[in-house]
C-alpha cells in the first residue's frame, strides 16, 4: 500500500495529468495552477548556477596553486647561481641590509700624530677705532676732499669749511695783543726808572711801588690777550678738518655748498680703522677654565677666523683680552683677538666664524673624519677585518671623538694602524663581507689583504 503511493502508477499518473489540464483550461488565471506546472522548470537553472560559482572557485584556487608553484620553482633556480653559502629564499649571509655581492667600500688608516685642541664659535669683526667727525664751527662749506670708500692717513685733509670770518678775528686778537705787549714793555721801561730813581732818593717808594703794579696788570693783560689769539687759532684750525686715524671713510654725508653748524650733531663723516682690526666672539663659559689655565701661563692663544660659510681662512690672528664677566642670558663670556688684516680680508661687522686653539693633544689616534659614524649620541667606526679566502668583513668599533679638523678625527678607544671604513655605510652592518675599493678607483677587489687588523 506504502509503496504504490510513493511509487505512483500509470493510472495516477494519467489522472493527474488529465486533472491538471482540466484545471488550467477551466481556470487559466489561477496562480496555484501555473506554479505546480512551473516549478519542475526553475530548478533545472538554480543548479546550473550553483554548478558554475562551484567551478569558478576550483579554477582560482588551482591559479593559486600554479603561482606559488612558479615562484618556488624560480626561486631555487636562483639560489645556486648567486653563489655557495646562500639559503633556499636566495639572500647570501653576510651581505648587508638584504643585498646581494660584498658591499663595495673604500678604507682609510687610523695613524698617531698631534691633534690640536679648538674652541669653534662665531664672531663679529669690531674695529679697532671708528671715528665720527661733527663740525666744531658754523661755517659753509667750501670743499670736500675725500672719495667715498678710499683709505685715508693720519693728518690727510678731507673738508675746508669757510675760514674768512674765523682769520678775521685772529688778527683782530693778534692786534691787541700786540698793542698790549707794547703797553708792558712801556711799563717795565718807566718801572726801571723808577728804581733808578728810588735808588737815588728822588721819588716816594709808593711811587715805585705803583709802578710795579702796573707791570703786573699789564702782565696779566697780555696773556688773555695770548689766550685769544690761541682760541682764534684754534677755531681757524677746525676750519681745516684732517683725517685724526688712518683708515676707510664712508659714504659722503655733506656736500660744498652747505653750512654747517657748531654742535647741532649732523655727522659730516665716519673713518674706521682696518688696520689692525679685532674680531669679537663668544666662548661658552664651559671653555672658560681651559682658556684661563692658558692664560694663566702667559700663552699667546692663536685665533684663525673663517668666512660665512666656514670654508676659507681670512686672517690669523692672537687673542688679545677677554670680557670680566659671564653674560647671563648665554652663558658665553666675549673674547676679543687682534689682526694685521695685511689683505683687508676682514670688514668691519662682518659675520665670521673663529677657531680659538686652546691646546694640543700630542699622539692621539687619528681617524679620516669620514670614518666617523654616530648612533644618537655614541660614536663609532667600521674596522676592516681581513677573513678566510683573502676576504674580508666589517666589525662595529665604538669610539670617544675628542677632537676634529677638516680631514681627521681625534679618537679613544682605537689603536693606530687599524683600518677603518670611510664609505658605503648604506649596507654596512656588524660581520659584513666588504669588497674593498681604492678611493679614486670604483672596481673593487676583496682579494689583496689588507693590513692591520687580522681576523679572529
Amino acid at each position: 500500500m506504502n509503496q504504490q503511493n510513493s511509487t505512483g502508477s500509470p493510472s495516477d499518473d494519467q489522472d493527474l495529468g488529465a486533472t491538471s489540464e482540466a484545471h488550467t483550461s477551466t481556470n487559466p488565471g489561477t496562480p496555484s495552477a501555473t506554479q505546480a506546472t512551473a516549478s519542475p522548470t526553475l530548478a533545472e537553472p538554480f543548479h546550473a548556477h550553483k554548478q558554475s560559482h562551484t567551478l569558478r572557485w576550483v579554477v582560482i584556487g588551482v591559479v593559486i596553486v600554479l603561482v606559488l608553484l612558479a615562484i618556488r620553482h624560480f626561486s631555487s633556480e636562483t639560489s645556486p647561481a648567486a653563489g655557495p653559502g646562500i639559503p633556499a629564499g636566495g639572500k647570501k649571509a653576510g651581505n648587508g641590509r638584504g643585498q646581494q655581492g660584498p658591499a663595495a667600500i673604500t678604507v682609510g688608516q687610523s695613524t698617531a700624530g698631534n691633534m690640536n685642541i679648538y674652541v669653534d664659535t662665531l664672531g663679529t669683526v669690531t674695529p679697532t677705532n671708528t671715528v665720527t667727525i661733527y663740525s666744531q664751527i658754523t661755517g659753509r662749506v667750501m670743499e670736500v676732499r675725500y672719495h667715498e670708500g678710499e683709505i685715508v692717513h693720519r693728518g690727510d685733509p678731507l673738508i675746508e669749511i669757510d675760514p674768512r670770518p674765523y682769520q678775521a678775528n685772529l688778527t683782530q686778537a693778534e692786534g691787541t695783543l700786540q698793542h698790549d705787549e707794547g703797553v708792558l714793555a712801556e711799563a717795565k721801561i718807566d718801572l726801571a726808572r723808577y728804581q733808578a730813581a728810588f735808588a737815588k732818593n728822588a721819588i716816594a717808594r709808593q711811587q715805585l711801588e705803583d709802578q710795579e703794579q702796573i707791570v703786573v696788570q699789564e702782565e696779566g693783560t697780555v696773556k688773555a690777550d695770548q689766550g685769544t689769539v690761541a682760541y682764534d687759532q684754534v677755531q681757524l684750525a677746525y676750519c681745516h678738518i684732517t683725517a685724526p686715524i688712518s683708515g676707510r671713510v664712508g659714504l659722503r654725508l655733506v656736500d660744498p655748498g652747505n653750512t654747517v653748524f657748531a654742535g647741532s650733531g649732523s655727522t659730516l663723516l665716519v673713518i674706521t680703522q682696518l688696520q689692525p682690526i679685532t674680531v669679537v666672539f663668544n666662548v661658552s663659559e664651559d671653555n672658560l677654565p681651559q682658556v684661563q689655565e692658558q692664560l694663566r701661563g702667559r700663552k699667546q692663544l692663536q685665533v684663525d677666523i673663517f668666512d660665512r660659510s666656514n670654508d676659507k681662512q681670512l686672517e690669523t690672528g692672537k687673542l688679545t683680552s677677554l670680557n670680566n664677566q659671564i653674560d647671563t642670558t648665554t652663558g658665553t663670556v666675549k673674547f676679543r683677538a687682534s689682526f694685521n688684516n695685511n689683505d683687508l680680508q676682514l670688514f668691519p661687522n662682518q659675520f665670521v666664524n673663529a677657531r680659538l686653539l686652546v691646546s694640543s693633544l700630542p699622539n692621539a689616534t687619528l681617524v679620516p673624519s669620514a670614518a666617523v659614524q654616530h648612533n644618537g649620541t655614541a660614536a663609532f667606526v667600521y674596522t676592516v677585518n681581513s677573513g678566510a679566502n683573502n676576504g674580508h668583513t666589517v666589525a662595529v668599533h665604538p669610539v670617544t671623538v675628542v677632537t676634529n679638523d677638516d680631514t681627521s678625527t681625534a679618537v679613544q678607544g682605537l689603536d693606530p694602524g687599524v683600518t677603518v671604513a670611510t664609505s658605503g655605510f648604506d649596507r654596512l652592518e656588524n660581520n659584513v663581507s666588504v669588497a674593498v675599493s681604492s678611493p679614486h678607483q670604483g672596481t673593487p677587489t676583496s682579494s689583496k689583504p689588507l693590513s692591520g687588523n687580522p681576523a679572529p
